[in-house]
């Protein structure tokens, strides 16, 4: 399926009743608690997959996403993922260390927000974003992603985004030449106590 970017993948509450693979572009995960707020759970890219939840067997979407670019999904459901995942054994086995990976990352999100401060979250987005320290190559100059999308990720006020952007533009981590680029220089911030 084709989606342009700001189309609804499919929304919070929807019926889980299949799992896609993303093949170009990227997707934004939102919850939205029951009192209006907004959080931005995940920023995907091409080779996640999205929609998972119901291989697990949970009936309803607990988050929304979003095209935050033109984006190609491959659509599968999921009595044809699961019969896949079972006769296909490669497949299964990137499924599964993807799903992995996603765990791992979701507990350092969580350990991060829990016990650090927003500049060091920031940091660790950023660099996040840029693919620091991943296999492939680095992607250093990030796609276009607004300050208030930043604060929502890292759980605060799109003004104290700002003034760390600041900062970190000062300090040379990150600079603005053709889009937003990051210095691997940033990691100092993440890992300074």
């Amino acid at each position: 399926m084709e989606f342009q970017k700001k189309d609804t993948i499919f929304s919070q509450g929807d019926v889980c009743k299949n799992v896609m693979y993303i093949q170009k572009g990227s997707v934004k995960l939102s919850v939205v608690s029951k009192t209006g707020k907004e959080a931005i759970v995940a920023m995907l890219k091409p080779g996640d997959f999205v929609g998972e939840g119901g291989l697990a067997g949970q009936p309803m979407r607990i988050a929304t996403a979003t095209a935050i670019s033109p984006c190609t999904l491959l659509v599968i459901g999921l009595e044809e993922m699961t019969r896949v995942l079972h006769a296909e054994h490669a497949l299964s086995d990137h499924f599964i260390s993807y799903m992995l990976e996603r765990n791992i990352r979701i507990e350092e999100d969580l350990i991060d927000q829990l016990f650090n401060s927003s500049e060091k979250r920031l940091a660790r987005t950023l660099l996040l974003l840029a693919r620091y320290g991943k296999k492939d190559k680095p992607q250093w100059v990030l796609p276009k992603i607004s300050q208030e999308t930043l604060a929502e990720m890292i759980g605060t006020t799109r003004s104290r985004v700002n003034f760390f952007m600041k900062k970190f533009e000062k300090l040379g981590f990150i600079s603005h030449n053709g889009g937003l680029q990051v210095n691997d220089s940033l990691l100092s911030v993440v890992l300074h106590d």
